[in-house]
């Protein structure tokens, strides 16, 4: 999860679920979600190393030498990630699936970074959009290559 820093408040995020928390995982989504040359603050995980020579500034603030909480530290992807947890368990009742997580992500994502639009009718155009410039998802996709019963058609 990236969240940006916008003076206070919290601006853009972007999510994608990193099949674990090596270099090779982490610096991937890194490129996807920020522009080289910005800043970029991380704890002290050591998959966040290289992000100096691959043209980030990197800011590290060790978590465990920190006399203060995770929270207060980097309180934007804390807040964040209880934001996910709250949506979550109040609309889908705790239940999703892991196949369909990617997909929760994005819905979530899409509709944080548009949580303070003033041109309400541009929703509409920006799902139109998006939903243009995304290839298109079987339904055997959707299900994780479940067969369609007959019932289904």
């Amino acid at each position: 999860m990236a969240a940006q820093a916008d003076r206070d408040g919290i601006g853009r995020i972007r999510m994608r679920r990193v099949p674990d928390v090596s270099a090779d995982s982490l610096l991937p989504f890194v490129h996807e979600a920020v522009e080289r040359g910005s800043v970029v603050h991380t704890d002290g995980w050591r998959g966040y190393a290289r992000l100096s020579e691959q043209g980030y500034t990197h800011e590290v603030t060790n978590l465990t030498r920190s006399d203060d909480p995770a929270h207060v530290v980097m309180p934007r992807v804390h807040r964040v990630a209880s934001l996910l947890k709250r949506w979550i368990m109040g609309t889908h009742h705790g239940s999703i699936s892991p196949q369909h997580l990617d997909y929760y992500l994005d819905e979530f994502t899409f509709r944080f970074n548009r949580r303070a639009s003033r041109a309400r009718g541009l929703l509409f155009y920006r799902l139109l959009q998006q939903g243009l410039e995304v290839g298109p998802v079987s339904y055997r996709q959707m299900v994780g290559g479940a067969q369609m019963r007959d019932c289904d058609r």
